[in-house]
């Protein structure tokens, strides 16, 4: 787990809802739950190093696909 401390706040405004997907989205874009759920349990180097592959994976593909330059066979 990160030693930092996450420092995170929203302005609430009249929409509640909206204040709450910005929270859920910024905890997840600091990894907070992902380093909470590290804690909790036993990760062998093998299973980590495989998450950490697969999530670069799907960095590159989200970027390709932001980018434009993904294509996909058409029928």
């Amino acid at each position: 787990m990160s030693k930092k401390k996450a420092n995170i706040k929203v302005a609430v405004t009249a929409n509640i809802d909206k204040a709450l997907r910005q929270l859920k989205k910024k905890i997840e874009r600091e990894g907070i739950v992902r380093d909470m759920k590290r804690v909790v349990y036993f990760e062998s180097p093998t299973q980590k190093k495989r998450k950490r592959l697969i999530r670069a994976i799907k960095q590159n593909l989200m970027r390709l696909a932001n980018r434009g330059e993904l294509y996909t066979k058409k029928k």
